[in-house]
Parts: C-alpha cells; structure tokens; sequence
C-alpha cells in the first residue's frame, strides 16, 4: 500500500492527479504542468515535500559523528540555523545519497533526506554511529510535514499567510533557517527560485497550505518540480548520481571537502580518483525531439549519456544535464540519440535557467 503525506486529502479535494512516486501516493500536477512551472518561475508555487525524510541528529558526539559521516564539512557550521548540501557517500565514493544538514545547537543537528532513501539512510547511519559515536540519538521526525513555498513572490505570501513569521525570517540568508514556534522555516529549495522550505507539525499542515492558497499560491505538482530542478541544473539522486558515480563525476565537486584534515568515509576512495567524465550542460539546437534521460551522446572525445532531460518551459526548449568524457568543453557541439535521428545539442554550463532569467 502506498504510503500518504498529511496533505494527500486535500490534493485530491483539488483534483491532483496522483501517482506512485518511490512508493509514496504523490501529486505529479493539478491540472497544466506548464502553468505550475510557470507560476513558480514567475510569482509563487508550492508543493508538499513531506515525503523527504527529516533526520535529527542529538548528543554531545552530533558534530564530531556528522564530521566523518558527511563528504561536506560540517565545521563550516558555526552560526545556528545554517546549511549545508552535502553527499553521503559509500567506501568507495558512490553516492549513498545528498542531503541538507542544519546546525542547531552543539548537540542538535537536522538532516533532511530523499524520500526514496530515507530507510537505508538511517540504517546507514545507524550502524555508523553505533561504531563511532555509541551515544549519539538519530530521530527520524515522522510527526512532520513539509511544505515548500517558491518563487519570486514566496517569501512575501508565506508572510501573509503564516503571521508572525515575517520578523523572524525577514533576514533569513539563502542556505539559513528559523523556528517560529512550531514551525521550522529555511530560506532552502529546489526550483531555481527563492523561497521558504518549511517544516511543521503534520496535525497543521492542512491549515498551513489552505492559508497559503488563500494568499495566492499555486498548489504545484512533481512534474513542475522536476522541470524547475532540472532548469535550476540540480541533480534529482537515482537519476544524475546514484552508488554506481562518485561526485567529482556528478557536478558536486564543490560538495566535497577534500582540502581538510579531517577524515570522512569515502574520502580515500576519492583522493585516489582520477575522474575520466564530467557532468554537463546540454541544449538541443533545433526543433523535432525531446532529451531525455538515458540516450547516447556522441562527441569528439567518446561516448557519453544523458542523466536527465525534459522540455525547459521557460527556454521553449530541450535541455539535459549529461556525464561526458572530462575533454568536452562549454561550446561544442555533440549528437544526441533521440529515438531514431541523431540530434545536435550545444554543451553549455548549468544551470539552465536561475531566479527567472535565462543563463544559456
């Protein structure tokens, strides 16, 4: 049986059509996926992420376990309520999955996780702790609902929805968060746009999205979230990295603290690593055919493949992120395998598209 989200009631009362998404009953639109992406790039749009897994990590041993746990350096985390992205990473450099960290106090830690990985994530851990830090307490919150509210416009109606919150997230950075009595509000996504990510209790979470549909937001399914991610060259795990890539290969270099002292588990792996493909940009130059996920992209260097593509909305055209050979550069042009044709795409630097302007 699937599992619901608190919200599942009221996306069906709204006419959402449901599917399975990684074993959870999800809405992947309301009525034009068009319209959703549109409305998020341009003024506000939410949708009910409370199928990703919140993760508190407690205990005097929190940072320390965190610091040897994740690929990124959680010592970058001083101030509370800051972020960071960062891989969870196998012995051997495969990504186990990415994931937000938050720094609330010494003791207290909170991860966010994929929906899809949620249970091997925590047993991962588990077992890591129980080695590492025997003291140290892993809560996985499944009393919460998440709600992600962006666009240019996010911020400015969760405060009209949500009173009491403008004061405390007014000056919120990107990658921070604040509580507001029961609600935990970070200035976080996963669209390319501004807005809030908030975590609530699931007993509120109907009251919290009918307020913020009364403030003009638009309820906005899994298929405008993935075009906006992909727009945003945001990697979705499964598709663009998975345990099979590490992430020097998968565009998330940047996510990996190699430079520190410190130890964390997959770091030899990847010291020893000389990475052979990158991860890049891909649009398509002409008309006729849609990148997709999984085709063969020829180049002057060998052969690569797609990791994830779609109809960009906002381009009026096909896009795709794509794991080439490390000598393909910004600017050259490559065939795709679409069906039968070979198609040219221009290799481009992501992201696509970032706070409603064009990039490429």
């Amino acid at each position: 049986m699937l599992k619901k989200t608190p919200l599942n009631a009221l996306h069906r009362e709204a006419g959402a059509r449901m599917v399975d998404f990684g074993g959870w009953e999800m809405p992947v639109n309301y009525g034009s996926q068009i319209e959703e992406h549109h409305a998020v790039r341009r003024d506000a749009g939410m949708f009910d992420v409370s199928h990703m897994r919140v993760v508190d990590v407690a205990g005097d041993s929190a940072r320390g376990f965190l610091r040897g746990a994740l690929a990124n350096n959680v010592d970058k985390l001083t101030e509370s309520g800051r972020a960071l992205y960062s891989c969870l990473l196998a012995e051997d450099g495969g990504v186990l999955d990415d994931l937000i960290v938050y720094f609330l106090r010494e003791d207290l830690f909170r991860l966010v996780v994929n929906a899809a990985t949620a249970e091997k994530d925590v047993a991962w851990l588990a077992a890591l702790a129980a080695r590492n830090a025997p003291g140290l307490s892993l809560v996985p919150r499944s009393d919460l609902a998440m709600i992600a509210v962006q666009g240019p416009a996010a911020r400015a109606r969760t405060w009209q929805a949500l009173p009491g919150t403008e004061a405390a997230t007014a000056a919120l950075k990107p990658f921070a968060a604040a509580t507001v009595g029961a609600l935990f509000i970070a200035r976080t996504g996963y669209t390319g746009e501004d807005g809030f990510e908030i975590v609530l209790p699931a007993d509120d979470a109907q009251a919290a999205w009918r307020a913020l549909v009364a403030a003009g937001v638009r309820p906005c399914g899994l298929g405008a979230r993935d075009t906006l991610r992909l727009e945003a060259g945001m990697n979705l795990y499964g598709q663009d990295m998975d345990e099979k890539t590490n992430p020097l290969e998968s565009g998330l270099a940047w996510t990996v603290d190699l430079a520190s002292s410190r130890d964390f588990v997959g770091k030899a792996a990847l010291a020893a690593v000389r990475p052979v493909r990158k991860q890049v940009g891909l649009v398509l130059e002409g008309a006729g055919g849609v990148l997709r996920s999984h085709q063969e992209v020829r180049t002057s260097r060998g052969d690569g493949e797609t990791t994830s593509g779609t109809f960009s909305p906002t381009l009026g055209r096909s896009i795709a992120l794509a794991r080439v050979p490390e000598g393909v550069a910004v600017g050259d042009v490559v065939e795709v395998a679409v069906r039968d044709r070979r198609l040219a795409a221009r290799v481009v630097k992501p992201p696509f598209v970032r706070n409603g302007k064009a990039l490429v």
